[in-house]
Formats: C-alpha cells, sequence, structure tokens
C-alpha cells in the first residue's frame, strides 16, 4: 500500500516537471523560428538549468538532458547574430 502511495506522488511530480521541460524546450524552438537570438539565449539558459536539474533528480537521464542541450544550443547558434551562446 505505501509503495503505491509513493508511486502515485512520484508520478505527479515527474510528470509536472516533464511538462515544464517541454514548455522550456518549447520556448526555445519558437524562439529559433522567429529568428530572436536574443530571446532564444535567453530561454536557452532556463532550458539548460531545467534539464540539469531534471537529469540531477533522476527524472530523466543525463545522457537524454545532455543531447537535448546539445541539439537546442546548435539551433540557437545557428541563428545569424552578433554573439555567440
Amino acid at each position: 500500500m505505501k509503495r503505491a502511495r509513493q508511486s502515485v506522488k512520484r508520478n505527479l511530480r515527474n510528470r509536472s516537471v516533464i511538462s515544464s521541460l517541454k514548455t522550456f524546450i518549447k520556448r526555445v524552438e519558437s524562439a529559433v523560428t522567429a529568428g530572436a537570438r536574443e530571446d532564444a539565449e535567453k530561454a536557452l539558459g532556463q532550458a539548460i538549468k531545467a534539464l540539469d536539474m531534471a537529469a540531477s533528480k533522476g527524472i530523466i537521464h543525463r545522457n537524454t538532458a545532455s543531447r537535448k542541450i546539445s541539439r537546442l544550443t546548435r539551433k540557437v547558434n545557428a541563428i545569424p547574430g552578433a554573439s555567440a551562446a
């Protein structure tokens, strides 16, 4: 019984974190699509922080977090602009 209650709690918490990760990633991708480099860099910083935190808590695998960070960074760096991320 206790294990089932713990499982439900973890499931809700993990689902919430994963949902927010998706939101952060979508913000970066929409800024990249719009070509807004500053907004994309700001959103990228937030996304990296959230992905690293989720990986450290064991919600997502650390390699998954690393892969997502790498791909988002490449997309942001592909935007023509003055500064580099």
